[in-house]
């Protein structure tokens, strides 16, 4: 990669250096010139993630994006969610709630990002910070422990890592309940954990992934159908939904497009799950790729489980085998990986393509 050399106007590239024009700062809010620099970040980006991931020594000394997010969330949450409220008035708490979070995350990236990108090389270090909004590498390792703590701890190890996973009750699942549970959050958090910041990179560079972790993290503290959150929580779920929307529906294509490359899995099937299966879920985006994934590996995903001591009678995803096993979830990482690397491939020619016309 090359420094950025000015424009007389300030922005943009000199001469026919396309690559400098990818490096450059968008002259406005979706010129030809954003929209390379959108493409190049995030394809630059997603590669870090998968080579470098997130250190743990980074996370031990100053946390995570989502953790800081989560700080400002759970102190609106205590300051406005007042028990004693009424609902409307809780529900415009979190409304407010959700302002505030999205102009807190918004301004200081798209700060950031105009001023990394006056800079030579100033790209990279926009990706850098781009890559630690994307999860690749941090999910496979995560469900891959499930896979080994089964094998190697048995249950009592497999309960302890697939809870650090999911929200649900842990403690009675056996085997096939652990595996299910692993690839059922495999598959929902390659929509929510990678394609869509990586989608909403795309589209609207470092502050578009920002602004979409921000109210994925918020969906997921306070998005609940409980007494506690349901008014209060209201917009953070409903605008989760709305951003997730595209993006499940990719990464449904994603994984029906590995089974088709890889030997053993049927894509067929998997097309047929989705198609039937995945509207009747509770999330209106989680059970596209979880159908997928469940037809695609012969298996019946979803089902009944248990929160906090509440039975849910969730809609079963597939038609294939409940009795899910640790080969099973090594099957499901492979789809993954599979999946992953179609999306790395479509990224890249769409920056390739963008580039050469812009």
């Amino acid at each position: 990669m090359i420094p950025v050399y000015r424009s007389m106007n300030g922005c943009g590239a000199s001469g026919n250096n396309r690559l400098a024009v990818a490096m450059s700062p968008p002259c406005s809010s979706r010129t030809p010139e954003s929209e390379v620099m959108a493409v190049t970040l995030t394809i630059v980006a997603v590669l870090i993630e998968l080579i470098a991931g997130y250190p743990d020594w980074l996370l031990r000394s100053i946390g995570h994006p989502v953790t800081w997010m989560g700080r400002l969330i759970a102190a609106l949450e205590r300051r406005w969610n007042r028990e004693t409220d009424a609902p409307a008035l809780r529900r415009m708490f979190g409304v407010l709630a959700v302002v505030i979070l999205l102009g807190v995350v918004a301004l200081p990236t798209l700060a950031i990002q105009s001023g990394l990108l006056i800079l030579p090389f100033g790209l990279i270090g926009a990706a850098i910070l781009g890559s630690t909004l994307i999860a690749q590498r941090s999910l496979h390792q995560h469900v891959a422990r499930v896979a080994d703590a089964l094998e190697s701890d048995g249950l009592r190890g497999g309960r302890e890592a697939v809870s650090h996973l999911v929200g649900r009750d842990t403690e009675t699942l056996d085997e096939a309940g652990i595996a299910r549970a692993a690839i059922e959050s495999l598959a929902e958090n390659f929509s929510d954990g990678v394609v869509a910041p990586v989608f909403w990179m795309i589209i609207a560079g470092l502050p578009g992934a920002a602004i979409y972790k921000a109210i994925s993290t918020a969906d997921s503290m306070i998005g609940h159908r409980s007494p506690r959150y349901q008014a209060f929580g209201w917009a953070s779920a409903r605008l989760d939904d709305l951003l997730n929307l595209p993006a499940s529906r990719l990464s449904a294509l994603l994984i029906i497009a590995a089974a088709a490359v890889k030997k053993g899995h049927s894509a067929q099937a998997a097309w047929r799950a989705l198609c039937r299966d995945a509207p009747h879920h509770l999330s209106p985006n989680a059970g596209y790729p979880e159908a997928a994934m469940a037809g695609a590996l012969g298996l019946a995903l979803g089902g009944p489980r248990t929160y906090v001591g509440a039975h849910v009678q969730g809609a079963l995803m597939g038609d294939g085998r409940r009795a899910a096993q640790t080969a099973d979830i090594r099957a499901a990482l492979g789809l993954y990986r599979c999946a992953d690397a179609i999306l790395i491939g479509i990224i890249a020619s769409f920056a390739a393509a963008v580039i050469a016309l812009g």
